[in-house]
């Protein structure tokens, strides 16, 4: 089953899992949580800002909100919506009821209808009642935040495992959505006798129409809890079979490096001009879901694992946190992460912020790392001066200037992860083998780096750089000698 259409299976295949189970018409509830986008819709968009929130300083009242709804926009083109228009409001608190209060709803359907937007996404996270709410005061559909991003994620998914992830969320998301109404959920159909809708036997209610509750409703629930603990299940299986393959690959020591950033700052591109690999390169925002890993040699000629990762976000949900753990378990994994910013954007520390937000709930907030300024290809002259100077100022762990697009900078790039790379570290050894041991001599061309060499006699006498983990492999501290050596004069 195709992540993007998890919505549809209450109503077709999983309401008929078991047998002898009924399957009746869709519940009105169910259709009304089907908010996926097409790729033809128009749709209105809603952003909030706070007039307390913290804030940059020198940034106006307000500012982030902008830039998120500017954000938000993006997000729309890339679940494939025409995007009618947007509407802005600076508040205090959200309203627990509308989010935006009684009056913008009127301000809100007049735009929707002005601009033929049958669907309306709102730049936060809205609770159950907060969307019933503005549903039936604008008498359109309306998705939030959050289910904006999982119809994208449906969208890109193509392995099992981003699908099964995907489908997790979404679940997880709807299931407190559901809601019974109309004759189909068996709901009760009065209060007279101060009672209310109780349930059987209950004493509320006119008579001829006290019955069971919302049971058909309960039953949808616990159809999702059952589905949700199924894809835990296979998700735990997926991750287990994750575990084996890296087992399997740290049996040959290789060091691992992860790409992060935030969305659309330039990772696959970088990805491929590393790893000359054909990942899928697109502008809009979570083209990558799935992650990506290549053996790529460095300059000292070692081999190491590059992995190409989901983008990050602002705000992204915890449960979307919670659902990708086996994708992000790449970067947990990873000895060096390479943290890549869209340098043209003049708001990229701030998005950096976001990113190191996610990598402390990650627990990796410590780890080794080395900062990535991408698209500086993209920079004004002066721009570039100014950026240069800056990190001419920076300590040794100043970040490094490329452009993934043209391919300026990645002989630096390659140097710096070979000299921040904690795993296995370069040996610098002198050696004297016989020449007999050719498999030796091999591996120390294959897997390391000849600085110079020499026959003497029956021997060779070289200068290598070679990983630790291959020099002890290989035995070669009874080969050592004392000096380097230099060419011959002769």
């Amino acid at each position: 089953m195709p992540a993007r259409e998890v919505y549809n299976w209450i109503s077709n295949e999983f309401l008929q899992e078991s047998a002898g189970l009924y399957c009746d018409s869709l519940p009105a509830s169910v259709t009304k949580a089907q908010h996926q986008v097409s790729t033809s819709e128009r749709a209105l968009l809603v952003g909030v800002g706070w007039k307390r929130s913290p804030r940059f300083p020198g940034m106006p009242t307000g500012e982030q909100g902008r830039e998120s709804l500017s954000e938000l926009v993006e997000l729309a083109r890339s679940a494939g919506a025409e995007v009618a228009g947007t509407v802005f409001q600076l508040r205090e608190a959200a309203d627990p009821a509308t989010f935006v209060g009684r009056g913008k709803l009127d301000e809100i359907r007049a735009e929707a209808t002005a601009h033929k937007a049958p669907l309306i996404i709102f730049d936060s996270n809205l609770s159950p009642v907060q969307q019933r709410n503005i549903e039936e005061a604008t008498e359109r559909r309306v998705i939030d935040r959050t289910q904006l991003i999982l119809d994208i994620f449906a969208r890109h998914a193509r392995s099992r495992e981003g699908q099964l992830q995907v489908e997790l969320a979404q679940l997880n998301y709807l299931l407190p959505r559901l809601t019974g109404k109309g004759t189909t959920m068996s709901r009760l159909g009065g209060k007279s006798g101060g009672g209310g809708a109780g349930g059987a036997g209950g004493a509320a209610g006119r008579i001829g129409v006290r019955g069971p509750g919302e049971k058909k409703l309960e039953t949808d629930r616990r159809r999702i809890r059952e589905r949700v603990r199924k894809i835990a299940a296979s998700i735990d299986e997926v991750r287990k079979q994750r575990a084996l393959r890296r087992e399997a690959r740290n049996a040959v020591p290789l060091g691992s490096i992860a790409l992060v950033g935030y969305t659309n700052a330039g990772k696959s591109t970088l990805f491929n001009a590393l790893s000359r690999a054909e990942v899928l390169v697109s502008s809009k925002m979570f083209a990558t879901l799935d992650p990506t890993i290549r053996a790529i040699r460095l300059l000292s000629n070692r081999r190491v694992l590059l992995s190409d990762t989901v983008g990050f976000i602002r705000d992204l949900p915890k449960g979307l946190l919670t659902a990708f753990r086996a994708t992000l378990e790449e970067v947990q994994e990873a000895a060096l992460i390479l943290h890549v910013s869209d340098v043209s954007n003049p708001r990229y520390e701030e998005l950096d912020e976001d990113v190191e937000k996610i990598l402390r709930e990650l627990g990796v907030a410590d780890r080794p790392r080395l900062r990535v300024l991408n698209k500086v290809d993209r920079l004004s002259p002066e721009e570039r001066e100014a950026l240069q100077a800056s990190i001419a100022r920076a300590s040794d762990n100043a970040p490094v200037l490329v452009s993934a697009l043209t391919g300026e900078g990645i002989a630096e790039l390659l140097r710096r992860m070979d000299v921040e790379l904690p795993i296995d570290p370069l040996l610098t050894l002198s050696i004297r083998l016989p020449l007999a041991e050719g498999r030796t001599l091999a591996m120390i061309h294959a897997l390391g780096r000849v600085l110079h060499s020499e026959i003497d006699d029956s021997h060779m006498r070289l200068d290598a750089e070679v990983p630790s983990s291959v020099a002890k492999r290989l035995r070669l501290s009874k080969y050592r000698v004392d000096g380097t050596f230099q060419p011959s004069l002769s």
